[in-house]
């Protein structure tokens, strides 16, 4: 692609330090943004910012000699980070720097864009669920806030995943609607990049039983924080399994704090009745991409119960693979699923098993899901959102 501003090259950073995987959602974002973004502009310089943990998994070709990565072992969220990184930029002398989540040094010292996924932290005080104390906490969820505030009103432009999150954004800090462009994730093949031959020899059977599944199953994947609602999710299950016991609910994602508590939330509610079945659900910790795409695909139905999403990857992920989609309809869940899913209202426990009951009991309110699926998931196209956040560096660089 032509450099459209000038003759002079543009030296363009980007903060990296949550690419690749063990970032989750944002990891996947970070690193789709950087991929495609150095294959697309072969003219500008660009220089990748990576930690400790992530800076092999970006891997350059001999294509890419306008692409430099620069370690910086500095954790997000920590007063180092303010203080320090802005050397590590200034130090590169850029033209321009993409922060690719709200973490942006105060003393930033080049002009910056920055994405916003969405406005969790401001919207969820969790202190209950935190592990720090409650001083610790609200002192930290204060600098969040000021961080937040201070990324937005500095930024030459704001990137935001959907138009839900463009509006609070404006509600909450009364940004101008026009330094806010609304750029779209994308969705993939979960396998993209690994063997074929690897996958295709992978056993569905083999992968279910690797995991203690062995009837038809709900599926959850993503984290456990407590806006995910998944103490309400496993509640209403569990009343809905007195009548359906060959159903299960498979809760995926890497075990941490959040996972813990909320397998003690299970384990309680299953000791307060010895009517409830304690194989009824499923903790499978973290799955692999190749093994996730035939969960996907294997489910009876995926099941979202979030308060509060800024877009929403996984319930997309489903669609993908053909896994029919039981959302709540908060946030922007209808702006990006569309009639994509069938939707409940946000913690309404009889509307709930009133809708789950449907989609189980309906193959063809589960087969029209998946074809209107297939429409939604062309809107989201990650060399699309690559290129169009590409477009805002260079409107600001002009």
């Amino acid at each position: 692609m032509k450099n459209i501003n000038s003759n002079k090259i543009k030296r363009i950073g980007i903060d990296a330090r949550f690419y690749g995987p063990f970032a989750k959602g944002l990891g996947r974002y970070t690193q789709e943004i950087v991929d495609n973004i150095i294959k697309i502009d072969k003219d500008n310089k660009y220089i990748v910012f990576l930690g400790k943990n992530n800076f092999d998994e970006l891997v350059l070709g001999d294509e890419d000699d306008n692409v430099s990565k620069v370690l910086v072992d500095i954790k997000w969220y920590t007063l180092k980070e303010q203080l320090l990184f802005p050397f590590y930029i200034w130090r590169e002398n850029l033209d321009l720097i993409h922060f690719t989540h709200f973490n942006v040094p105060i003393l930033c010292p080049v002009k910056f864009v920055v994405t916003v996924h969405d406005l969790i932290l401001t919207k969820f005080k969790t202190v209950k669920a935190s592990t720090r104390h409650p001083v610790v906490y609200n002192l930290k969820d204060f600098f969040y806030r000021l961080v937040i505030k201070m990324a937005l009103k500095r930024s030459r432009k704001i990137i935001t995943v959907s138009n839900f999150t463009k509006n609070d954004i404006i509600e909450q800090f009364k940004v101008r609607a026009e330094k806010i462009e609304v750029i779209y994730e994308g969705i993939s093949n979960l396998s993209k990049g690994r063997d074929s031959l690897f996958v295709a020899k992978l056993n569905n059977d083999e992968v279910l039983s690797d995991y203690q599944i062995y009837s038809p199953f709900l599926l959850y994947v993503g984290n456990a924080y407590p806006h995910k609602n998944l103490e309400f999710l496993i509640k209403s299950f569990l009343i809905f399994n007195e009548n359906n016991k060959n159903l299960k609910l498979v809760l995926v994602g890497k075990e941490d704090y959040f996972y813990k508590k909320l397998k003690d939330y299970f384990n309680l509610l299953i000791s307060k009745n010895s009517q409830l079945d304690v194989d009824s659900v499923v903790f499978t910790g973290y799955v692999p991409d190749d093994k996730l795409e035939i969960l996907y695909k294997k489910a009876l139905v995926y099941v979202f119960p979030s308060l509060y999403e800024g877009f929403g990857l996984p319930p997309l992920e489903a669609l993908f693979n053909f896994c029919p989609v039981l959302s709540s309809n908060a946030a922007s869940m209808p702006e990006i699923l569309e009639d994509g899913a069938l939707y409940f209202k946000s913690g309404d426990e009889k509307d709930f098993l009133g809708k789950l009951k449907n989609i189980i009991s309906d193959e063809g309110l589960r087969k029209k899901i998946v074809e209107n699926g297939k429409e939604v998931i062309k809107k989201y196209n990650w060399w699309e959102c690559a290129f169009k956040t590409w477009q805002v560096f260079l409107d600001q660089l002009k």
